[in-house]
């Protein structure tokens, strides 16, 4: 991520929503409650100050009319964090949205999210079709997320400190720890629990909606995240220049993008 804007968006209380299981899920509102709402669904190892707050998109939504909401997803921020792969399905990461969706009685949203976030927002887009009315995915993958994780490498070293030796499993674990308050027990069980059912995007069954794809020029998955975009029916593409997976959130060209696209009709 890009160092934090000055003068940005605080970051209030969370106010917290359970979930089916009763986990706490926690969320986060700006702007006029009866403005258009923006759901902001943050990526692997992330949360909603990470992703949305301290690379601008807050302000930036806020600023063009909108309200939004965010969310830490579970395992993540300040929701619970429970160390169970179980826990950690796609549908329950989708039925947490419609749990917070449901609480502040939102029918249908504009949805952005990215990498995991955008991941679950594919799904709730296909799934819940009546609840997103357009979205924005970022850095959405065709392939089983996470998948190149060396699962066991990485539950050595957060049980028992062993060091990691697959370089992308080190890459994953250090993103971890880069967030304060991460919890990696509970990033690898999520991770493990993403591999338990049919958790790819299916490009032969992509959302109805408008949907704005968005990856860096710099990214491994640009070309997968493209070609998602072409089996979307009204999907849209932007390539964000001179950006990787882990810093594309901060770019200007995918704020403006997403501005652009929510607004128009």
């Amino acid at each position: 991520m890009d160092a934090p804007f000055p003068a940005l968006t605080e970051m209030p209380a969370p106010q917290f929503v359970m979930s089916a299981e009763g986990h706490r899920i926690a969320t986060y509102s700006w702007g006029d409650d009866d403005a258009p709402a923006v759901l902001c669904v943050h990526g692997f190892a992330s949360s909603c100050r990470d992703n949305w707050v301290s690379t601008g998109w807050v302000r930036d939504l806020t600023r063009a009319g909108f309200r939004v909401l965010g969310v830490d997803q579970r395992g993540h921020g300040a929701s619970d964090k429970p160390h169970e792969p179980e826990a950690y399905g796609m549908e329950a990461l989708t039925a947490d949205l419609i749990a917070v969706l449901d609480t502040y009685l939102l029918g249908s949203v504009l949805y952005a999210g990215y990498s995991l976030g955008a991941r679950v927002g594919w799904q709730l887009s296909v799934n819940a079709p009546e609840h997103v009315e357009r979205a924005v995915l970022g850095g959405i993958p065709d392939g089983r997320p996470l998948a190149r994780l060396q699962i066991e490498q990485a539950r050595a070293y957060a049980e028992h400190g062993t060091p990691v030796e697959d370089q992308v499993t080190r890459n994953y674990v250090t993103l971890a720890e880069r967030v304060a308050g991460n919890d990696l027990r509970a990033l690898v069980a999520l991770a493990e629990g993403m591999r338990l059912g049919d958790a790819d995007p299916d490009p032969a069954r992509p959302p109805q909606q408008k949907v704005l794809f968005a990856t860096g020029s710099e990214d491994a998955i640009l070309e997968r995240s493209r070609r998602l975009a072409e089996a979307t029916p009204h999907g849209e593409f932007v390539e964000l220049p001179d950006r990787h997976h882990f810093n594309a959130p901060g770019s200007r060209v995918f704020r403006a993008s997403a501005v652009e696209f929510f607004t128009q009709r």
